[in-house]
Order: structure tokens, then sequence, then C-alpha cells
């Protein structure tokens, strides 16, 4: 397929990069960016046939089958209203909108367009969150209770971020996006999120939005999703998950510390890794950066749903549920409450079956916990099913 990317900066690289790797089929034909002479640069560096400085240029372009847009988050409405209205498919970096209302806006468009539209959520295709996802679908590690995710760095790359009028927003909309979205598919997209109980603040950076932020989202099956959030991290870029289930768990360290360290007494400049702020001492580069964020799995399955005429792993429906969540954690950071999950347009179970992970051990008792001691006896923990007594036994070695 030939793509049209909207955008020169730093994601749109990545996606060039990603897209033109080993020797893909799917090409980018143009490049639209505000400043020609970047697209001029950009259209040199991957070889591309067209640039322009006109968005519905290279959106209309006869030969454009799906529109890329890797723009500020102040841009992506646009964007997406003139790609439905040439019937051009749509792939949107994350967020989706700067609030809930105007990524609804964006889902009603392409649906009534009838184009395929699909949600870049990197983070949600990396290999280890794959087979994670898979793990957790296939019983491993029981029901799920409890899911971490944190993003943590010195922050953005480009002015656009530090506006809170154009990107929506602080760490919580450029971070939090990504940690929520990894959460509700640990615990289940079909699970309705309920509310959401957020403390965030401006402690470092000079600037309105929040550089910090911590938050629980609670799910109508009793599970919670957790997220922590920074831009005044020092020391690289520090990505981790985890997931607590009443039969197993899960820690993931994606990106800060990968098992490549390098020390070198020179200092050159040269790039190691995404927000790393060092390039002398130990480091921690990243073998191929892009395959470790997720890009080469995300837009093979974006593709292959284009060409299947399937929904993507990752949807605008998606990005929509998304933002309806870290529009309750910005409420709740303001007011200091838990805050209820606004949506207008629930597609998922109206209830999940709330309720306690119970283990019968036999026909009065509940198991608690079952171990072997260091002596080899093994101790049982049990609770009664009527009285409630908690009692226990010991079956000596």
């Amino acid at each position: 397929m030939r793509i049209a990317i909207l955008g020169s900066g730093f994601i749109a690289r990545f996606y060039a990069t990603t897209l033109h790797a080993q020797r893909r089929r799917d090409k980018i034909f143009t490049v639209y960016s505000r400043d020609l002479s970047n697209a001029q640069r950009f259209a040199g560096d991957y070889q591309l046939e067209h640039h322009t400085s006109d968005m519905d240029t290279a959106i209309n372009h006869p030969d454009v089958d799906v529109v890329l847009i890797a723009l500020p988050n102040d841009l992506h409405e646009v964007a997406v209203e003139k790609s439905a209205r040439a019937g051009k498919h749509v792939l949107c970096t994350k967020p989706l909108g700067r609030t809930a209302a105007e990524a609804k806006r964006m889902l009603d468009m392409v649906e009534r367009a009838g184009i395929f539209a699909g949600y870049l959520e990197d983070l949600c295709y990396t290999p280890k969150f794959l087979k994670s996802v898979n793990a957790i679908q296939n019983g491993s590690i029981g029901k799920v209770l409890w899911t971490k995710s944190r993003e943590a760095h010195s922050g953005p790359h480009s002015d656009w971020f530090w506006d809170k009028g154009k990107s929506g927003g602080g760490a919580i909309i450029d971070l939090g996006c990504h940690c929520v979205e990894i959460g509700r598919n640990f615990i289940g997209k079909q699970v309705r999120p309920v509310e959401v109980m957020c403390w965030a603040a401006t402690q470092v950076h000079p600037i309105d939005a929040e550089d910090q932020a911590i938050g629980l989202v609670r799910y109508a099956n009793g599970a919670i999703g957790q997220f922590e959030v920074s831009w005044t991290f020092r020391g690289g870029m520090d990505l981790r998950d985890e997931v607590i289930g009443t039969e197993g768990s899960i820690w993931l360290n994606n990106f800060l510390r990968t098992g490549f360290e390098i020390f070198s007494v020179q200092q050159k400049d040269t790039y190691v890794a995404e927000k790393a702020e060092v390039n002398n001492g130990w480091m921690f580069p990243v073998g191929d950066e892009a395959h470790e964020l997720g890009y080469p799995h995300m837009f093979t399955d974006m593709f292959d749903a284009i060409e299947q005429k399937r929904e993507p792993l990752e949807t605008f429906y998606d990005g929509y549920i998304v933002n309806a969540i870290l529009d309750a954690a910005y409420e709740s950071a303001r007011t200091k409450k838990w805050e209820p999950v606004l949506i207008e347009d629930w597609r998922g179970e109206e209830f999940a079956g709330q309720g306690e992970a119970l283990t019968s051990y036999d026909d009065e008792h509940f198991l608690i916990k079952e171990e072997v001691l260091p002596n080899k006896d093994l101790k049982t923990i049990l609770k009664h099913k009527l009285t409630g007594m908690v009692s226990q036994r010991i079956l000596k070695a």
C-alpha cells in the first residue's frame, strides 16, 4: 500500500524507519509537513517520490491508499476529517484526541465514511506485551486483579508537547494513554472502566500542565489498573509493567535495562536510545529500538487488517475509551476524589461478574494459603465458609 505520512518529526521518523526497513511492501509515497524544508529533507532521507506543505495535496493524491497521522495532538481532528472526506484509510498516532469529546468526533467521522481507522498504540504491540496478553488469555495467571504500568523520562522532544492548549495536558495525556491501554488489554477490553482516582502535580518544569502523576482505574469486575507517569525522571526511559493474577504474575521491563550495556570514557555526539541523557559512562542501548517499542508488529497488524477487511487490535474506539479514562483522571486530579469514567458509547459488557476469587478447599472451608515450611511441613490456612473463622492445619513431613 502507498502511504501519505502527515508530519516529519520524531515519531514520523520512527514510523518511516519501520515501514521502509527489511524490504517491506507498504511504502510511504508522500510526506506532508507544515514546513516545506522539513518535508523536503524527510523525503530525501527516505527516498520518497513526493513531498508537500499542503495537507489536502498529500491526502488527496490519487496514488495514496492510506493516511498516516504523525502530527501534534491539536491537528489530529482536522487530519482525520480530511481523510474521511477523501475516503482514505487512516492510521493515527496516540493519543487519538485531547479529550473524549474530540476522540468521539473522530470516531464518528470514520464510521460514517466507512473507512478503516487504526489507533497506533505501539506499546500494545511489543513482543513482550503480546506474549503476556496471550498468557493471560490462556489462563496462565488466573483472574487479573491488578495491573501496573509505568512510563517515565525527562520529557518529550518537541515544543508543542509542553503547550497545554496544543497537547491537551502534560504527562497524563502523553504517557498515560500508553499505560491505560496496556492495563485495558491485560484486564480485558470488554470490561467497563468505572471510575478513576488520580494525583497530579507540576513539580519541576515551568509549564501549565502536570509533569508527574499517578492514578488508579477501577473496572466493573473489581480489577484495578494503576498508571505512573513522569516527565521528571532522570536516567533514560523507564517502561515497566506488572500484572497480578489469582494464579500468577507477570513482570516486564521493556526499555531501561535490556541486557545490553556499554561503558565508554569517550564523550561522542552519538545517539544511544530514545530519551537517553548521556553518551558516556555506563549506557544502556537498545538493539532494535523500533522492534522493542512494537512498531513492526503494529504496522503489520494494521496493513493486514486493511487487506483482510477486519478490525486491528487497536481501533479508534479504543482511542476514544482511553481518552474517556484520561478525562476522568484529569477531573479526579482537580477534585481530589474518585471520578466516574463518562462513556457516551459503551460497546463492551455491562457487567463483568465482580466478586471475590474464592478457592474451595473442602465442603466447609475456603483455601487462603498453602505453603511448604523450611522443615518441609505443609501448612494450610483456611476460612470456614459459614462462620468466617480462620484456622490452620499442619501436615508434618
